[in-house]
């Protein structure tokens, strides 16, 4: 299955819209509108990058390599539960890796189409909820901060009272509220932070996403003006025909991001 940065980033991106700003103040509308630019601008650029990812679940720890083969992400894995494989566990690996490459090279360009088709579909659910960002939140500007080592912009969001999801894709929006930090240079969003703070039904799943539901994200610099996901985590509570509690977490790392070839 594939692990993609720029998708695990996808409830983040529900935080981002506008609010009215006084005149002593930034304008908080132009912050935003500039992140979501900036934001759109990283998100057309990550399939040109492989990277390293660890990921950490109940079950442990996993390391991959990311390699974009012939238009979509390959998880080679190199490591678990922090240490590497054996020389023939790797090997073993390699050839997979092999095996694929040269199944992709070789597919016919229906079966090439459906593969990249599926792998922009789960993209395109980012777009869907940055269309919404203008119409769903409200922003209140909190002040200049320094996260890492950057010089931010530091917003509340909370839900715009009447706002009325188009798509499944923004269900959830209206259930949720954070804080976001904006690089002031950059306009990158350097730190998320979001929480589900009322239950939400999400239609055609019988299901609803209930609070203690929350998601962090925090993305670098990569070169070029990029700027990708170095680390997520969720810790997600539901219910599925609501009735039987779901409960998950996970924690994700990104590093040594490297342009694909």
């Amino acid at each position: 299955m594939y692990r993609k940065p720029w998708v695990v980033a996808v409830p983040c991106f529900a935080m981002l819209l506008a609010v009215q700003s006084s005149a002593q103040q930034p304008d908080v509308n132009e912050i935003i509108s500039k992140s979501v630019e900036a934001n759109k601008r990283d998100f057309a650029a990550s399939p040109h990058y492989n990277w390293k990812e660890r990921d950490r679940t109940a079950a442990g720890v996993k390391e991959f390599q990311a390699t974009m083969i012939e238009g979509t992400p390959y998880n080679r894995l190199i490591a678990e539960n922090g240490k590497p494989l054996s020389p023939q566990r790797e090997q073993q690996e390699i050839e997979k890796q092999k095996q694929v490459t040269e199944k992709r090279k070789s597919e016919s360009p229906d079966a090439r189409r459906e593969r990249i088709a599926n792998f922009e579909k789960g993209r395109r659910r980012n777009n869907n909820m940055i269309a919404q960002l203008t119409e769903a939140f409200n922003f209140t500007l909190l002040g200049t901060r320094k996260v890492r080592g950057f010089t931010v912009w530091a917003l509340k969001a909370t839900p715009k009272p009447g706002y009325k999801p188009p798509n499944m894709d923004a269900q959830v929006l209206p259930g949720m509220q954070g804080e976001l930090w904006i690089d002031q240079a950059t306009s990158q969003w350097v730190h998320v932070h979001a929480m589900v703070i009322h239950p939400v039904s999400i239609e055609g799943f019988l299901a609803q996403v209930e609070p203690g539901t929350a998601f962090d994200l925090q993305k670098a610099p990569v070169g070029n003006g990029i700027w990708l996901p170095t680390h997520f985590s969720e810790k997600a509570q539901a219910k599925v025909l609501f009735m039987f509690s779901h409960n998950s977490q996970e924690e994700d790392t990104f590093w040594d991001y490297q342009p694909a070839n």
